[in-house]
């Protein structure tokens, strides 16, 4: 029986260590953190191929110099996806939509910034987000010039820190009323999607942020064919298997917004008849190729 590490012991374990057992393939968690090891004592489990590569690169590397295995979602993919900036600048030259958006590497000058916004046609509000975190951590609405000044201050004060590594940060077009999309992209092919929506109360009380861990919904939803082929699209000009690709739809226009190459493995109501099947496929291909 085929093994497949996974370096989560959250939902995305638990939801799919029976189906993919049910197709051959034994899901067994890796920790990838918060451990002591002695590197000279052999690993006691080995494993055919991992899943999607940790999210801390160091102790990525000590696991699969370890373990010796493929990943469906390798270092290299996870890296791609966590640069926003560098996912808007690839698609940006491939001719996909994205939001117009400007990149601040600190430390950067206040009238440059500025002049870089006023330069790229972006009118107030703008949406100020940190290049590198996830979940909607660190992301401001700026209505003016005055308090995108203050957020980029604070984001100086937050880089002054050696702890922190990516030090730059986007400016991108505000969509007004857009609605949110995750695309699920598996081997080429959109396998599922949901649209993350706010509660009237939150929206009322002047709530903007889609994000599921800020309080916002995921509903399932069936994609138009223009949204599925845009998502398709960016997992091929990126070259990620498995991929969540985020869309804003507003006035017409749909862009991407950024990509995840470690999505959450919802409930089965939110994905395609088949997806397992299709993720057990993409395992085994990985696997016979290392």
């Amino acid at each position: 029986m085929l093994r497949l590490a996974v370096t989560t012991s959250s939902e995305t374990f638990e939801r799919m260590r029976g189906p993919l057992g049910d197709r051959g393939i034994d899901v067994g968690h890796l920790p990838a953190e918060g451990f002591a090891l002695d590197l000279s004592t052999p690993p006691a489990e080995s494993f055919d191929a991992g899943f999607v590569y940790p999210s801390r690169p160091m102790e990525g590397g000590v696991v699969t110099a370890r373990h010796d295995i493929p990943w469906v979602n390798t270092r290299e993919d996870v890296l791609t996806s966590r640069n926003k900036a560098g996912v808007i600048a690839t698609l940006e030259r491939a001719g996909l939509p994205v939001p117009r958006s400007v990149y601040v590497s600190n430390p950067a000058d206040e009238s440059d910034l500025l002049d870089a916004v006023e330069s790229a046609g972006l009118d107030y509000p703008v949406v100020v987000k940190p290049n590198s975190t996830t979940r909607g951590v660190g992301i401001a609405k700026a209505h003016d010039p005055d308090s995108l000044s203050g957020h980029a201050d604070v984001l100086s004060l937050v880089h002054d820190f050696r702890a922190t590594g990516d030090k730059s940060f986007l400016i991108q077009e505000w969509l007004p009323d857009a609605r949110d999309y995750r695309a699920m992209v598996l081997d080429g092919e959109v396998v599922g999607a949901v649209e993350r929506r706010l509660t009237e109360g939150a929206r009322d009380g002047g709530r903007w942020k889609h994000n599921v861990h800020r309080g916002a919904e995921a509903v399932g939803t069936d994609l138009p064919k223009r949204h599925r082929d845009l998502a398709e699209a960016v997992a091929d000009e990126l070259g990620i298997r498995y991929l969540g690709v985020d869309l804003l739809e507003s006035d017409g226009r749909v862009v991407v917004s950024e990509t995840n190459a470690r999505p959450t493995i919802d409930d089965d109501a939110k994905y395609d008849d088949g997806f397992f099947d299709r993720l057990a496929a993409l395992v085994e291909r990985v696997a016979k190729k290392s």
